[in-house]
């Protein structure tokens, strides 16, 4: 296995320890829903390697290890019920478009498995945001059916639509654990943070942008609700529903289609803060963070352009007082 993985794809000991931190993640949406989980993450794996192999092979160069992360990321966004083919539509599109055509690895300007959620969840609306799957409690929980129960009713769906539709807040305890209905695994706030502690032990996440989404977060989710926007719930409630939490970790974070400088990592992470909180109380959409991070790739070229700038006009000062 390992002269296999030597041969086809380009070693990246980041992206395996990010695959690490992602496998309570994964057991856990099988836990809370069912084994689908799992087969929904190896059609994702297939047709999203097998995209990347194609164009690399065209070029004479290997697959790099960070496709898994990028498929193993898109899966846990999407509902337990997704239909397949939609699956594969995403992970194609989201590869291709937002990587290949790029150049590959190092070079995509945007997260390619947000690409992939955002081009399902427009192109898809229906089964992106009203077919969920009740979250399994007990022994053994999801782990003893291929699929659990549906629910219909969007008084009964995730926590962030229920809070839009019918003003009704989740318990905490839920959000925490993650016995609610959502994403695979958008769901568990718990492991979710114990993955951001060790991914932030490890190097491999910046504390800069996780700090900075965070607060921006807080302060513009904290004001609008100070204002009494009945569109904005309390800043607790937000930050561990709608994959606020996986966005951040995994997403915000993702060291290509994010800013290089430590200055340009406070001011996207901020800017994600802010712009999640808008989106979520005033826009169409109830999450709110995909969107963000996707605006965030957008101007992170820009913000360290603007943050080097900066630097260097700031050095010239100093030179100039010291003469």
């Amino acid at each position: 296995m390992d002269e296999f993985l030597k041969k086809h794809f380009i070693k990246q000991k980041m992206m395996r320890t990010v695959i690490f931190s992602l496998i309570p993640i994964v057991l856990a949406s099988v836990y809370f829903f069912g084994w689908r989980a799992i087969v929904l993450q190896i059609v994702v794996l297939i047709a999203g390697t097998a995209t990347e192999w194609i164009y690399e092979k065209r070029q004479n160069k290997k697959v790099s290890e960070a496709i898994f992360v990028t498929c193993i990321l898109y899966t846990l966004t999407l509902p337990p019920r997704t239909p397949f083919w939609i699956a594969v539509v995403g992970i194609v599109f989201g590869v291709f478009f937002a990587k290949e055509v790029f150049g590959g690895f190092g070079k995509n300007l945007f997260n390619p498995a947000l690409v992939a959620r955002a081009f399902v969840y427009i192109s898809f609306p229906e089964p992106l945001t009203s077919q969920w799957s009740k979250a399994a409690s007990g022994f053994p929980g999801g782990f003893a059916v291929y699929l659990t129960e549906d629910i219909d009713a969007i008084a009964r769906s995730t926590p962030m639509l229920t809070f839009r539709e019918t003003g009704y807040v989740e318990p905490l305890k839920n959000l925490i654990i993650g016995n609610v209905a959502g994403s695979l695994g958008e769901t568990c706030a718990i492991l979710i943070i114990i993955a951001g502690i060790y991914l932030l032990y490890k190097k491999v996440a910046a504390w800069q942008t996780m700090a900075a989404v965070s607060i921006g977060f807080v302060l513009a989710n904290t004001a609008f609700y100070l204002l009494g926007s009945s569109q904005i719930p309390d800043p607790i409630f937000g930050i561990f529903s709608g994959g606020f939490l996986f966005g951040m970790v995994f997403m915000a974070t993702d060291p290509v289609s994010s800013p290089k400088t430590k200055g340009g990592k406070w001011i996207y992470g901020i800017l994600i803060g802010i712009v999640t909180v808008v989106i979520r109380g005033y826009a169409l959409f109830a999450g709110g963070m995909m969107f963000a991070i996707l605006i965030g790739n957008t101007f992170a070229p820009i913000i360290d352009e603007g943050v080097k700038y900066f630097n260097k006009v700031k050095k010239e000062r100093k030179k100039e007082v010291a003469a």
